[in-house]
């Protein structure tokens, strides 16, 4: 997992208010917590993080560059405007190289099951321990083939190297079943009839 470098300034003003000014200026409020130290509030650059967070997903590993320091951040939470879609707040933990962490990873199914089966992902992450700059972007899944009635449990998810699962064994990844199929609805007998002689009394009052 590769991390990106991005020029943070130290930031003074806190508020709604303070947070809006610094939007206004196309750049980003955030925060890192973590080693014990006291949060550290900064304001980003609002193009190259969002940049750095579309191309490393949801645990991106950042560079901040401090005051002329380097801190590792792992990013954790990353609040969104619901209507124009812009990042409004990006929480971050101070990481160091070497330093494991426990982060949500997101799964990715590839492949296609047999013909006539339906693809159910139950568990849209799972939970792992790795290193902060070991991080994967995601657990790949395959079900290339599988027949139905196959269940992958997180158990026997293969998993990047060095890196251990803390989520359930038992948890329920995926799903194949068999997709079912939409019956056409089968006329009323009785009721075609009785149209057809309706039918056929208002041709006979009709003559």
């Amino acid at each position: 997992m590769s991390s990106e470098k991005i020029v943070a300034e130290k930031r003074t003003e806190f508020g709604k208010g303070a947070a809006r000014r610094i939007r206004r200026e196309n750049k980003i409020p955030a925060v890192v917590y973590g080693h014990g130290a006291d949060p550290i509030h900064l304001t980003l650059p609002g193009h190259d993080t969002m940049m750095a967070l579309k191309n490393h997903g949801a645990n991106a590993l950042l560079e901040l560059d401090i005051d002329g320091k380097t801190q590792l951040a792992l990013t954790k939470q990353v609040q969104v405007d619901d209507v124009r879609r812009v990042i409004e707040h990006v929480d971050f933990v101070a990481v160091k190289a070497g330093e494991k962490v426990t982060v949500d990873v997101t799964v990715h199914v590839t492949g296609d099951a047999v013909s006539g089966s339906l693809v159910v992902t139950d568990a849209n992450t799972l939970t792992v321990e790795a290193e902060a700059t070991h991080v994967p972007e995601s657990i790949e899944v395959s079900i290339e083939g599988l027949e139905i009635g196959t269940q992958i449990l997180a158990g026997s998810v293969a998993l990047p190297k060095g890196t251990t699962l803390v989520s359930d064994p038992e948890t329920l990844v995926v799903n194949i079943t068999e997709a079912k199929t939409i019956e056409e609805p089968v006329a009323d007998e009785a009721a075609e009839g009785e149209a057809a002689e309706a039918t056929e009394a208002e041709a006979a009052d009709a003559e």
